[in-house]
């Protein structure tokens, strides 16, 4: 079992990422050095204020993440750097952005209180920074350092090649599917990659290539959320996106499941755009189990137990009409 990678079975086993983007509508990041344990906030290099305050947040914001991040490059002995990232109300295109530096890590907790306590206006101007995260987190999953440590330094050296002044690529702890890795959060839209290379990176980076080449590394989107993994907005949105092009990505959309039964395994979905020029399209789909292709994998490199991990297909995909008063 030493030798088991959950991430090569997956890879074996063909299973699809899509849909396994954890939902999440506030992202809380924290740079602090790695090592990070098991529980990245029982590390040494986190102080207890911020330990006792990160426990509060998830017991008041169920919706919420928090992540440690670090990189050899941007980090300064001299600060420390917050971002919080909080998904936009109604028809969005990802998340509005609040950054600070402090002098130190145990400075974080007041000043992390105060700003989610004081969020900033969704009219605020986006971002002009790319923030992209890939998982390196080992002592959680050790997939995660097998593949996301190299991944890390090969991203870091794709975007130096493209000169891309205005993207920064940080090591950071853990955000799910490690069984998926290298895997990838990418800030301010959130969206969520894993089995990443060169190629489909550089795509991903640059919104150009074959856009069919995401149906193998998309895990989906936070923001459209759903009763249960497979979160069946997510696979309907990888469609149109697959449809539409690189240009989806400049799109405000926004998502609800219409009817769902009991198990979940039938879920007729509703999706509605708005291109940057204010045309508005309605979607509907249905997200079915085809509980004879599930696969059954062990889901992480410590586990043992064989777990279920369902298998969806989207079909009925039609553009319906707005209903008029």
């Amino acid at each position: 079992m030493d030798k088991f990678f959950c991430a090569e079975a997956s890879r074996q086993a063909e299973e699809n990422p899509i849909g396994w983007a954890a939902p999440c509508q506030l992202y809380i990041l924290i740079e602090c050095p790695p090592p990070w344990g098991g529980d990245e906030f029982a590390s040494q290099s986190v102080p207890a204020n911020l330990r006792v305050l990160v426990e509060e947040i998830y017991q008041s914001e169920p919706s919420a993440m928090v992540l440690l991040i670090y990189s050899h490059i941007l980090t300064k002995k001299t600060s420390t750097k917050l971002l919080i990232f909080r998904q936009k109300p109604g028809l969005c295109d990802g998340y509005t952005k609040q950054e600070t530096e402090v002098n130190d890590v145990n400075d974080i907790a007041p000043v992390l209180q105060d700003y989610l306590a004081n969020p900033i206006p969704p009219e605020e101007p986006p971002p002009q920074t790319r923030d992209i995260l890939i998982c390196t987190h080992g002592s959680h999953d050790k997939c995660c350092a097998k593949y996301g440590i190299p991944f890390y330094r090969q991203a870091i050296a794709t975007v130096n090649s493209f000169g891309l002044e205005n993207v920064r690529i940080w090591q950071s702890s853990h955000f799910g599917g490690h069984r998926f890795a290298p895997t990838a959060l990418d800030f301010p839209s959130g969206r969520c990659y894993g089995r990443l290379d060169a190629k489909s990176f550089t795509s991903i980076l640059t919104h150009s290539g074959d856009i069919q080449d995401l149906r193998s590394v998309y895990r989906g989107w936070g923001i459209l959320s759903g009763s249960d993994y497979p979160i069946p907005a997510q696979l309907v949105e990888q469609e149109l996106m697959l449809r539409y092009g690189w240009d989806w990505f400049n799109y405000k959309i926004a998502s609800q499941i219409v009817e769902q039964n009991e198990d979940a395994s039938f879920n007729c979905v509703e999706l509605i755009f708005e291109t940057p020029n204010g045309a508005i399209a309605r979607y509907r789909a249905d997200v079915v189990e085809d509980k004879s292709k599930a696969l059954y994998l062990i889901g992480d490199c410590d586990g043992t137990e064989v777990e279920k991990l369902p298998k969806f297909f989207v079909k009925n995909l039609t553009q319906v009409e707005f209903d008029s008063d």
